[in-house]
């Protein structure tokens, strides 16, 4: 990344990946209608990783033979596709797209505390402390009134998203162990780990011969293999070596208002007095949490 055009180019890829990933939720949210979760993923990340491996080959790429680094790729596959993925299909079931988008917005928060605490490379900055805590509020605001009533199916969704989230934070950080590999590499290796996982385990769970998914639930399920999972992966490893880990996880600023409508417009999803003032507390965080210092000072100068 040099210079302004660089930086535009960074921000513009930072912006169509939140639009892929803010997508996903509908997506998926269409494809469990007939594909239960495990076989959905097991699908995503093996078309997906297909689409990749064809891509590398064609551009005379090759995947690495070193076993250190696919128990790496193995890793991140865990983190990024196969935990969360599979958390976020079954929440889906009990919980509407535009809910589990907001709630995944999270990623920032959990990133920070995750660096706090293991790498340690951050400062705890009181600007940053108040993106974790307003971010966590609105969590707690949004799950907090259901809760009262008894630990359900739906509330349990919630949580299940929430750790989705941590597991993309631990990524997000996990990801910047392959710097200097071409980004195609880690996503399609990662996403090839995540098929080998999965497949097996779908075979036993869901029985996938014995399926008979509508034609509806197909179509998402390819627009989430090839749109918000082979290109969105190739932009992520990319982003996380030009913006950093932090820096990438604030395509939360466009994933959710993506995702919120969608799930609005395409599936009739409401939102709530209680989604709404979560939604705001936790952008608010990740607002603080990820925009630069500059940013805050340059807005003081102009008032």
């Amino acid at each position: 990344m040099t210079g302004k055009f660089g930086l535009l180019r960074e921000l513009g890829l930072l912006v169509l990946l939140g639009c892929l990933w803010g997508s996903s939720y509908t997506f998926i949210k269409i494809g469990i209608e007939t594909i239960p979760p495990v076989t959905l993923i097991a699908a995503r990340t093996a078309i997906a990783g297909g689409i990749l491996m064809a891509i590398i080959i064609w551009r005379g790429l090759r995947l690495p033979k070193d076993m250190e680094l696919w128990k790496r790729f193995a890793i991140q596959a865990m983190l990024n596709s196969v935990l969360p993925f599979t958390l976020i299909a079954w929440a889906e079931h009990y919980i509407d797209a535009g809910l589990a988008v907001i709630l995944n917005s999270l990623t920032p928060v959990f990133t920070f505390l995750l660096t706090l605490l293991i790498t340690r490379h951050e400062t705890l900055s009181g600007r940053k402390l108040f993106g974790v805590m307003i971010g966590l509020v609105g969590t707690v605001v949004m799950i907090g009134i259901q809760a009262l009533n008894g630990l359900g199916n739906v509330v349990l969704a919630q949580l299940a998203v929430i750790l989705a989230t941590v597991f993309y934070a631990g990524a997000a950080i996990f990801g910047k162990n392959f710097k200097g590999i071409d980004s195609m590499i880690p996503a399609a290796a990662s996403l090839i780990c995540g098929a080998v996982i999965l497949i097996p385990l779908s075979a036993i769970v869901d029985r996938p011969w014995e399926l008979a998914p509508s034609t509806r639930s197909i179509m998402a399920l390819l627009g989430l293999s090839v749109f918000s999972t082979a290109l969105a992966f190739t932009i992520y490893f990319r982003l996380v070596h030009t913006l950093g880990s932090l820096g990438t996880t604030a395509q939360a600023y466009v994933r959710v208002p993506v995702g919120v409508a969608i799930g609005v417009v395409f599936l009739g999803e409401e939102l709530h007095a209680t989604t709404m003032i979560g939604l705001v507390c936790i952008l608010a965080g990740v607002i603080a949490m990820t925009l630069p210092p500059q940013a805050f000072r340059l807005k003081r100068r102009a008032a």
